[in-house]
């Protein structure tokens, strides 16, 4: 019994670690930003959840954005998947924390992210819009 359920598991691990492959590892913190964005924008969460911190409070945040992505119509999706990113402000504001401020042509809401060096990645924390205003 236990067999059948380690199976599906072990070939999900293994999905999941090739699929990490096909993204590169961003190079710098605006790479990191415009990859993540660009991810969200598509829809593509797999991409753009190899771009993300992995924290609980990142995940829920992510995880609550997908959810609310995932309601709203195939139309809505595809004007996020046309729209652009509009860079508003990036700054570094240390050796591994650069804020970057954005916004995109379809929803003109500006967002600010934070993209942070962990063990030599660049990955966006998403904590920072909890902090600013957002619409």
């Amino acid at each position: 019994m236990m067999k059948k359920i380690l199976l599906p598991a072990a070939i999900l691990l293994l999905a999941a670690c090739n699929n990490d492959k096909s993204y590169k590892k961003a190079e710098d913190a605006q790479d990191a930003g415009r990859e993540f964005i660009r991810a969200s924008l598509d829809g593509n969460y797999e991409k753009a959840s190899f771009y993300l911190y992995p924290d609980s409070t990142n995940k829920t945040i992510f995880a609550r954005w997908r959810t609310m992505h995932d309601h709203i119509g195939p139309d809505e999706q595809q004007k996020y998947k046309d729209a652009s990113i509009m860079p508003i402000d990036i700054h570094p504001i240390n050796d591994s924390v650069t804020s970057y401020t954005y916004a995109n042509s379809y929803k003109k809401d500006t967002s600010t992210i934070l993209v942070v060096k962990v063990n030599g990645e660049w990955l966006v924390d998403l904590k920072e819009i909890l902090n600013g205003h957002h619409h």
